[in-house]
């Protein structure tokens, strides 16, 4: 088992933390809360049930102690693609922080005629 593993397991425990996810080959590992599902869970009873069969991919593996973390959010996000949002860039047209410089020496004009016109007032 290597992280990145997508495997199919059954939830086998629920505690306030996380969710224990048993593998048929008698594993068991860790969906930590913030890792179930993508946003805010209030309550962790109400997201899955004790044996629940559940996709999850391996995202840690302790060598030292043998724990697994697991994580089923990252299943979610790569199935709906949730868009990536950039302030400064376009990815199909690579803009990057060319127009901010082109536009920075009109922007630094404006100011500086606006700060003028202050004093003179």
């Amino acid at each position: 088992m290597k992280i990145g593993d997508k495997l199919t397991g059954t939830v086998t425990g629920i505690q306030p933390y996380g969710v224990f996810v048993g593998l048929e080959n008698g594993i068991v590992g860790l969906v930590h809360i913030s890792e179930l599902k993508t946003g805010y869970v209030d309550n962790i009873y109400k997201v899955l049930d004790i044996g629940q069969e559940v996709q999850v991919q391996v995202i840690d593996v302790d060598e030292f102690t043998g724990k697994i973390s697991f994580s089923i959010r990252s299943l979610e996000e790569e199935r709906h693609r949730i868009p990536r949002k950039h302030r400064f860039s376009s990815d199909r047209k690579k803009y990057g922080f060319e127009p901010l410089r082109k536009a920075i020496p009109k922007w630094t004009d404006e100011a500086l005629a606006f700060l003028n016109k202050e004093e003179d007032t």
